[in-house]
């Protein structure tokens, strides 16, 4: 069952961190908590999600498309910062600000009062139960790696991930050391995989706060931005990609996570024997080939048989053209081969 959504949304970062823990740690929540400090970034996520409740800070909220998110939002409370926003309501009329549902709160008094204005207004208030992180989850992990380089791998990765977006919640994360993924979109990012783990390993129980704020999408697919600075990803032992892997599935609601995977990170296999599904792109060169006959006898040897039991091997038509875009893999050649894939091996 898909939960109902809670935002939070201030510039003012301390205040809207300081809101967010109160409501995790003492209220009963029966919503999911997101927490937003760019009017954007809400405006963003607006676009893909409905939301159940609105807490707005006023400086943000006059910076908000109004129209365009108030549709997607069922009850909205606006922190009064400066009053003018409950004299903006006011000077509507009483019956279109019932309608739209949208209620002024002062801002500058104890969380606690805070909530229980809002409590006085929502209607399933007395209904609010615990919230409790947790990694229980259903996804499927789906591995791509190939000891063989330039093999289009991220190439397939992304169509994959995008096709299956397309009828299930479907994650991307890429654990290459030098992804490029930023520049071949053409984005620059704050944040990245290695803030996600930074965050996972100091306060895991707020993690769901900051995912929101992380997570991008390309062509309807999900993902957090790949490692920008790669020096620190040895220091991650496997056991916690993976734990980490599971949170962000859990967190998210995912059916899918497609991992991208490297030689780079520590916990390969860790990561590879958790996978549902792995998918090792071949070529016929006589260099490939002798990679890919060494990385099967070290499975063997290592007693890592059931990563080879999982294993699809690929190998790939001669493609005459493929996208321009990465957020465009739907699309063309390659996005036929995968589709097959899907139809025949995946749900198959």
């Amino acid at each position: 069952m898909t939960h109902k959504i809670m935002a939070i949304c201030d510039t003012e970062e301390g205040y809207a961190f300081r809101m967010a823990e109160y409501l995790l740690d003492k209220v009963k929540l029966p919503y999911t908590l997101h927490l937003f400090t760019a009017v954007e970034e809400l405006e963003k996520f607006a676009g893909r999600e409905e939301i159940e409740i609105l807490l707005i800070a006023e400086s943000a909220w006059r910076l908000l498309r109004e129209e365009y998110v108030r549709k997607q939002v069922a009850q909205m409370f606006i922190l009064q910062e400066s009053g003018e926003a409950a004299q903006t309501l006011h000077s509507q009329e009483s019956v279109e600000a019932e309608k739209e549902n949208m209620r002024c709160i002062n801002k500058y008094q104890s969380p606690e009062m805070v909530v229980q204005e809002m409590l006085n207004v929502i209607v399933d208030g007395s209904g609010w139960k615990d919230y409790r992180e947790t990694t229980d989850t259903a996804a499927k992990m789906i591995g791509i790696y190939s000891p063989v380089k330039r093999c289009l791998q991220t190439s397939f990765a992304l169509s994959l991930g995008q096709l299956l977006a397309k009828e299930h919640k479907t994650m991307y994360l890429n654990f290459e050391m030098y992804s490029g993924l930023g520049e071949l979109l053409r984005r620059e990012y704050q944040t990245d995989m290695l803030d996600v783990m930074y965050y996972f390993q100091s306060a895991r129980e707020k993690l769901a706060l900051r995912l929101p704020t992380i997570i991008q999408n390309a062509g309807g697919l999900d993902y957090i931005p790949p490692m920008q600075y790669s020096l620190g990803i040895r220091e991650v032992p496997g056991e916690q990609w993976l734990a980490l892997c599971r949170d962000i599935a859990a967190i998210g609601e995912y059916e899918y996570m497609i991992l991208d995977l490297d030689d780079g990170i520590d916990g390969l296999f860790d990561l590879l024997k958790n996978c549902h599904k792995i998918y090792t792109i071949t070529r016929e060169d006589p260099f490939a080939q002798a990679k890919l006959g060494q990385y099967e006898r070290m499975l063997q040897q290592g007693e890592l048989g059931e990563i080879s039991e999982k294993t699809v091997k690929c190998r790939f038509p001669i493609f005459q053209k493929l996208p321009d875009s990465l957020d465009m893999m739907t699309h063309g050649e390659l996005a036929g081969y995968v589709k097959s894939i899907i139809k025949e091996d995946i749900y198959g």
